[in-house]
């Protein structure tokens, strides 16, 4: 099933619930269900087959990233290779995106973070590059409220993008923490068109009485804080937040995007069962394939 604007496929970003380890079943389920695609972890051989074999296609698949912000050279270089050399398996098996969070590190500040992430993934980029795959940058601002990771806003993706230069820079466009930022995700997308390389059927739902009562900076001392969020914000299924998406697929759709929208359930209503995310995912793809 694919969105009524632009024909792009849905899948599902697979997450950790006890449901979806077993991948077989998983995959036929989401099949049977309507959805295109899956993003996986960290694929292999006998996930690649199972896909195939299901009539599914690869969105995202992670990439392991641990080790090149260590201050030992030696350690950095050792992550390098081994993020090299899992593109070149990856790929190989069909993968095109590879799915990561840049991080800063906490022992530097966030200039010098940005300096170090620049050298540790320039191999990585160009390794990307000569296989005709590209990463998919997610957005996602870490917890607060350090708020640890770049490339979440204009002036972060901007710099990065200019820095590394290449095809192998890629961007994984999510209105749903553009929204919690208080950036405009419309505005966004139109600057950082070129790079978009997959997207996430997410959504932000925004309290503005909690912002009242509460702020945007602090949490609140006496209630609790929404699942998937805060008290002035939470992650929602698409179609239940602020994300505006009919203009968001339309501009996808004029600039040439080809790839897929994945659904990334995080919704304090549906998370936590087996029902409950199968409930959830559904529900997104019938909005996402009537927008």
């Amino acid at each position: 099933m694919a969105t009524r604007t632009g024909g792009f496929g849905i899948g599902i970003r697979r997450t950790g619930g006890a449901w979806q380890r077993d991948l077989p079943a998983f995959a036929q389920w989401a099949k049977e269900a309507g959805f295109d695609g899956l993003d996986l972890g960290r694929v292999t051989q006998e996930e690649a087959n199972i896909l195939a074999q299901a009539g599914l296609s690869i969105g995202t698949v992670d990439l392991d990233t641990s080790g090149l912000m260590d201050n030992d050279a030696g350690k950095r270089k050792a992550a390098q290779e081994r993020a090299i050399a899992y593109v070149q398996e990856a790929t190989a098996l069909g993968a095109r995106h590879f799915f990561i969070v840049v991080m800063t590190d906490p022992a530097m500040n966030r200039a010098e973070s940005h300096a170090r992430a620049v050298e540790s993934y320039a191999p990585i980029v160009a390794a990307l590059d000569a296989n005709d795959a590209a990463l998919a940058i997610e957005g996602w601002p870490g917890g607060s409220p350090h708020l640890p990771a770049l490339c979440c806003n204009p002036e972060s993706c901007r710099r990065f993008i200019a820095d590394l230069g290449g095809k192998g820079v890629g961007l994984n466009y999510d209105p749903s923490h553009l929204i919690r930022m208080g950036i405009d995700h419309i505005r966004f997308l139109k600057e950082f068109l070129p790079y978009v390389r997959h997207a996430h059927g997410k959504d932000t739902e925004l309290y503005p009485e909690a912002a009242y009562e509460y702020g945007v900076y602090q949490p609140s001392v006496f209630t609790k804080a929404h699942g998937w969020g805060e008290q002035v914000w939470r992650y929602t299924i698409p179609g239940q937040g602020c994300a505006r998406w009919t203009e968001i697929l339309a501009i996808l759709a004029n600039n040439g995007y080809t790839g897929m929208v994945s659904v990334e359930l995080e919704d304090e209503n549906f998370n936590g069962s087996e029902a409950g995310e199968r409930a959830g995912l559904i529900h997104s793809l019938s909005f996402l394939s009537g927008v």
